[in-house]
């Protein structure tokens, strides 16, 4: 706890009027602890300064909030676009429909003419089992497509978070660097303030 005659914290910010400032730097010059204190909050500021400026988020609530909001329709179009297993249905209803659609409106052969004899080759429609191996082809490559959507945005992620600890551990280096400065600072002021007066009471 501080025994300075005033709180550390506003000496560190200059709150204190002058009078009240000279009074602090002499006490600190006087109390190791003191000394201490403020070394530490020198350290933090350091620190704190830096990191990168960025701005602080705002959000302001108005009461006209709520007739802005999207419709019913739109949050719902939304959600079902989010979800992964709703557009793999999706897409797969819409090839079996295609599917079924062009099976039933295929045009028919023209007759035959009496004089020119034609083999007329029908091409058989599609098994329920290809129908279904179509269906599980088109679901497992919109699947992959929305995977790899995913993977690109975690890789995304995990970069940035590699480069925010680059940059924290770069900062506790730069701390860790000036506290041993000040700290080998402080120790050749002890030992010179305690060569001096062995000098001074050892006269040649």
């Amino acid at each position: 706890m501080s025994c300075s005659p005033f709180d550390l914290n506003d000496y560190f910010l200059k709150e204190l009027p002058s009078p009240q400032r000279l009074q602090v730097e002499a006490h600190v010059r006087t109390c190791d602890a003191c000394r201490e204190d403020l070394d530490r909050l020198q350290i933090t500021e350091a620190a704190l300064f830096t990191f990168r400026d960025e701005e602080i988020p705002q959000r302001i609530a108005f009461v006209s909030d709520k007739i802005f909001e999207p419709s019913p329709l739109r949050r719902w179009f939304a959600g079902f676009w989010g979800s992964t297993a709703r557009l793999g249905f999706a897409s797969a209803a819409m090839l079996s429909c295609a599917i079924f659609y062009f099976a039933a409106t295929r045009t028919a052969p023209a007759p035959n003419r009496p004089a020119v004899i034609e083999k007329v080759t029908v091409a058989a429609a599609p098994s329920p089992a290809q129908i279904q191996e179509q269906i599980n082809q088109a679901v497992a490559v919109a699947v992959a497509e929305v995977e790899a959507r995913q993977a690109e945005k975690t890789n995304k992620l995990v970069a940035d978070l590699e480069h925010r600890s680059d940059e924290m551990r770069r900062s506790l280096q730069l701390v860790a660097g000036e506290y041993d400065l000040n700290r080998k600072r402080a120790q050749r002021e002890v030992h010179s303030a305690m060569v001096r007066p062995a000098e001074i009471g050892d006269p040649k």
